[in-house]
């Protein structure tokens, strides 16, 4: 599902929320998600979006979730692999990540959300590459990996609803995933400057609302890089703004401008990554 007023399937959520159920023990329902996962994808390799468009976007999550099931379900290496062929065709040779369409990626209002969120494409086809032993793979991740590392304001947090905590968090962790751990420590910065008191984080710089799938994604990165504390105060927060329903809305706050009235299925998904690295660190496993 897409959310609490899109009630449609949709591929990149279900790819990238499979590993977070083997992680919480949901392996049945992982397995279920993923063989519906391979049931439509294109003959291409690629994924529709929920506009029935495919995005190399979603394309790369469909592989997230694939890779989680791999070791007990290998039957799956041929979808990854058609998956992957159509990912790294839509890396050019200067290594920039294309797609053909970016229309879901525009607010409400008409911006249009970061490109630079296309960093979280890459760490799935790295481990593709790795795992299948296919350096096509990840020759391409690297090559569009240096292609965004080269953008002057590549890990720029700002004051901006193009750059929102949201796809500031992607980018985070997938530096982090890549290896680019330095980079990502010092961007994350930037986060930390204006994280309050409380552990909120505003959805981006000059704003008092925050994003809540943001919080957690930022909270996530902060634990992958060991900064417990502003980790744990930011994933507070957020257990705070959690409705009755278990979930959450996309944003809180006065002048709140990402999906404020619709519950995000992405906004689980993190929080519960969250749990799971908390629970790690702090000594107990997911229940």
């Amino acid at each position: 599902m897409v959310h609490s007023r899109k009630r449609l399937a949709s591929t990149e959520q279900t790819g990238y929320i499979i590993p977070t159920l083997l992680a919480w023990g949901e392996r049945t329902l992982a397995g279920e998600l993923a063989v519906w996962e391979a049931s439509v994808q294109r003959a291409d390799g690629s994924f529709d979006a929920v506009d029935g468009v495919p995005y190399t976007f979603d394309t790369a999550m469909a592989v997230r979730g694939f890779l989680a099931v791999l070791d007990e379900m290998p039957e799956f290496e041929s979808h990854i692999r058609r998956a992957c062929q159509y990912v790294i065709e839509q890396i050019a040779e200067d290594g920039e990540v294309r797609t053909p369409s970016l229309a879901l990626w525009r607010t409400r209002t008409g911006e249009m959300l970061s490109e630079y969120g296309n960093l979280y494409v890459l760490p799935p086809l790295v481990e593709a590459g790795t795992r299948l032993r296919e350096p096509r793979y990840v020759d391409a991740a690297m090559r569009a990996l240096n292609y965004y590392k080269s953008k002057p304001d590549l890990v720029e947090f700002k004051s901006s609803i193009t750059m929102i905590s949201h796809y500031f968090g992607y980018m985070m962790e997938a530096l982090i995933d890549l290896g680019e751990v330095e980079l990502a420590r010092g961007a994350i910065q930037q986060a930390a400057a204006i994280q309050r008191p409380d552990g909120a984080i505003p959805a981006y710089p000059g704003v008092e609302w925050v994003c809540a799938p943001g919080m957690a994604q930022l909270a996530l990165a902060w634990y992958k890089l060991g900064d417990l504390e502003r980790a744990d105060r930011a994933f507070s927060y957020m257990e705070g703004l959690q409705n009755r329903s278990g979930g959450w809305y996309g944003s809180y706050g006065v002048g709140a401008r990402y999906l404020p009235d619709t519950e995000l299925t992405w906004a689980v998904k993190f929080f519960l990554d969250c749990c799971v690295w908390r629970r790690k660190i702090h000594g107990a496993a997911p229940s």
